[in-house]
């Protein structure tokens, strides 16, 4: 099982935890990848709001170099994953338009025909290597870890660029990795909502009410940690959470924000240090202490 890896920018930035993470638990997954080391940003969907032919081209170019090697593109990032589909789906629904990017990429003696997947490593997981081999990857079982999914946005919608049709499972693929591992799925209605990051520099003021409204709920819901898929969402919930809840609550900031791979190695009995636990504004200190309980029944 290879994949054309795609780590995006905040792995190799703001979170280098999720990289170091999600290559502990690829190489635990007998995942075999080659990064596409010369591969451009996404552009985040903001590009693409001011010019779309050139966002569109930049994913298309990704594509095309993973097409040229055989493989579908694997990221860690829903947000990379969503704008990516995007383009993926726009160009596959309007050969015209797939011909237009097609002289853009000749320069560099490229052309996208088509046929390149984009897969999340949580669709990897569960879809491609399967719950039941991905269980027997696990040397615990988080039994009364409370966790709350958070998807965000770019992981959801729009749901007919993203496969949803032909894969169901992707509406609660974050429940069920957490019920996976063991885990208490604390389900509540902003999982689906924005995180707030991208008016954090226009409104930072709803930004940090948004944070502050996610953090909350699943913190009076009794969660030990929050789960997301998204480096971007991780960013604003841990980043944030200090100031947005101080300045909306008057509360401290209690909510672990774990991304994906970071709950699988923990089931995988990666260390704290392996998983880059120690790296989160808001500290995971407690709910490793929970998992480590957990293992010395």
């Amino acid at each position: 099982m290879k994949y054309a890896f795609y780590p995006g920018c905040v792995a190799r930035g703001g979170a280098p935890e999720l990289y170091d993470s999600a290559v502990a638990v690829m190489k635990r997954l007998g995942i075999e990848w080659e990064e596409l080391t010369k591969a451009a940003c996404t552009g985040a969907g903001l590009l693409q709001e001011k010019n779309r032919k050139l966002g569109d081209a930049l994913n298309i170019r990704t594509l095309a170099m993973a097409e040229q090697k055989g493989l579908d593109v694997l990221v860690i990032c829903s947000t990379c994953q969503g704008v990516m589909s995007q383009a993926n789906h726009a160009v596959q629904r309007d050969p015209e338009y797939l011909a237009e990017i097609n002289k853009v990429l000749a320069d560099e003696g490229l052309e996208y025909k088509g046929t390149t997947q984009v897969k999340h490593l949580l669709w990897v997981a569960i879809e491609d290597i399967g719950v039941e081999k991905l269980k027997g990857t696990f040397t615990k079982q988080l039994d009364g870890v409370k966790l709350a999914p958070f998807y965000g946005c770019y992981m959801v919608r729009p749901s007919a660029a993203l496969g949803f049709a032909a894969n169901p499972d992707r509406d609660t693929s974050l429940e069920i990795a957490i019920e996976a591992v063991g885990g208490e799925v604390f389900d509540f209605p902003g999982k689906t909502a924005c995180c707030g990051f991208p008016i954090l520099f226009i409104n930072q003021r709803n930004s940090l009410r948004m944070v502050s409204n996610h953090t909350g709920a699943a913190s009076d819901g009794g969660a030990d940690a929050m789960v997301t898929p998204c480096p971007l969402c991780h960013l604003n919930l841990d980043g944030y959470q200090p100031k947005a809840r101080k300045q909306n609550r008057g509360d401290k900031a209690d909510m672990p924000i774990i991304h994906l791979p970071q709950l699988l190695g923990l089931a995988m009995g990666m260390s704290e240090k392996e998983l880059g636990l120690q790296r989160h504004i808001v500290s995971t200190k407690e709910i490793v202490r929970k998992v480590d309980l957990i293992t010395a029944r």
